[in-house]
C-alpha cells in the first residue's frame, strides 16, 4: 500500500533508514564521544548543568573568554532514542576559539519519553539558557540553535511558532537556526521502522512536524546535508528551506561534499569546513581563527 509521497512501507523503510548509508557508523559514533570527551579536557566548561527537574535535563556549557559572545546552542540526534549531550561537544573548541559559548544539551530519550516531552524539554533548555547564558559570558540575544538528524528537527520545533508565551521567551529569542540532515515533516514515521520506538499517531506527527509551524518571523537559517544521504533526507530539507524563503525569511544551503549522515557533524570543529565558516558567518563570528 502506497502512504507517503507515493512509497509504500518497505520503500519509506529505504529511505528513512540512516544508518543504512553509512556502513561505518559505529566508529563515526565512537568519534563523536571521543572528539567530545577531548573537548571536556581542553575547553574550559561547566558540566551537568540542571535546567529542569528529571535526571535528564541538563546540559554541558562552554564559554567563551570574554562576556556578550553568541551562543551556539547545539541539539544532539540519534532518531530520538539514542546519544546524550557528552556525546555532543565536538565543536566546542573551535567556536570558543572562534569567540562563542558553546551548550550542549541533553534530554529524555524514546521510547521512555514521548516526542512531546522531548520537545518540551529542548524548549525548556532554551528558556534555561535565555535566562541565565549570561553568567557564562554569553548573550541572551545572540542565540544561535544547531542540531543534526533528529536534532535538526528539534531546532525546527523549536523555531515553530506558537510555543514562546509558555515558556516566558520572546518570540525572537533565537538569532540564527542550522539544522543538519533534520526531518521536517514526521507524517511518514508512523509508516516506517522508526515508529517501533518512537509510537507516533498521525496526530503526532502532525503536531510535531515544523514544516506546518513555520513562525511569523524568522531568523537566518543555514542548513546542510551529507552527500550520501537518502533522497528523502535531503527532500525534507530542501522543502524547509523553500517554505522558509516563500515566507521571506533569509536561508542558504551550505553543500558538503564527501560527508554522510552521521560525519557532517564531526566538521563543526574544523574553522576552515563551509560549513562551519557559514555558521560562523550567521553568529558573526571572525571568519580566520588564530
Amino acid at each position: 500500500m502506497k502512504h507517503y509521497r507515493n512509497f509504500d512501507d518497505a520503500e519509506l523503510d529505504v529511505q528513512y533508514n540512516a544508518r543504512a548509508t553509512t556502513p561505518n557508523v559505529l566508529d563515526i559514533l565512537k568519534l563523536y564521544a571521543e572528539h567530545s570527551a577531548q573537548a571536556r579536557a581542553v575547553v574550559p566548561c561547566v558540566l551537568d548543568v540542571a535546567y529542569g527537574d528529571h535526571p535528564d535535563e541538563t546540559l554541558d556549557i562552554f564559554p567563551a573568554a570574554t562576556p556578550g559572545a553568541p551562543v551556539l546552542f547545539f541539539v544532539h540526534g540519534g532518531y530520538w532514542r539514542a546519544l546524550n549531550k557528552s556525546d555532543s561537544s565536538n565543536m566546542a573548541p573551535a567556536f570558543t576559539r572562534a569567540g562563542a559559548t558553546v551548550v550542549a544539551i541533553n534530554y529524555s530519550l524514546a521510547p521512555g519519553a514521548s516526542l512531546d516531552t522531548i520537545v518540551d524539554q529542548t524548549r525548556r533548555a532554551l528558556a534555561w539558557v535565555h535566562r541565565h547564558i549570561g553568567e557564562h559570558h554569553g548573550d541572551a540575544r545572540r542565540i544561535h540553535v544547531c542540531g543534526s538528524s533528529a536534532g535538526g528537527h528539534l531546532v525546527g520545533m523549536l523555531l515553530a511558532k506558537g510555543w514562546h508565551a509558555q515558556y516566558d521567551v520572546p518570540q525572537d529569542v533565537i538569532a540564527g537556526a542550522a539544522p543538519l540532515s533534520g526531518l521536517f515533516d514526521l507524517t511518514p514515521i508512523p509508516f516506517t521502522h522508526i515508529n517501533a520506538w518512537m509510537n507516533l499517531s498521525a496526530d503526532d506527527a502532525r503536531r510535531n512536524s515544523p514544516i506546518f509551524l513555520l513562525p511569523e518571523r524568522g531568523c537566518p537559517l543555514v542548513v546542510s546535508y551529507g552527500e550520501t544521504e537518502t533522497a528523502e533526507f535531503k527532500r525534507q530539507t530542501d522543502d524547509y528551506l523553500g517554505a522558509w524563503r516563500e515566507k521571506g525569511f533569509p536561508g542558504e544551503y551550505v553543500p558538503m561534499p564527501g560527508t554522510n549522515h552521521f560525519d557532517i557533524v564531526l566538521t563543526l570543529n574544523d574553522p576552515a569546513s563551509p560549513l562551519t565558516q557559514a555558521i560562523f558567518r550567521q553568529m558573526g563570528l571572525p571568519r580566520e581563527t588564530p
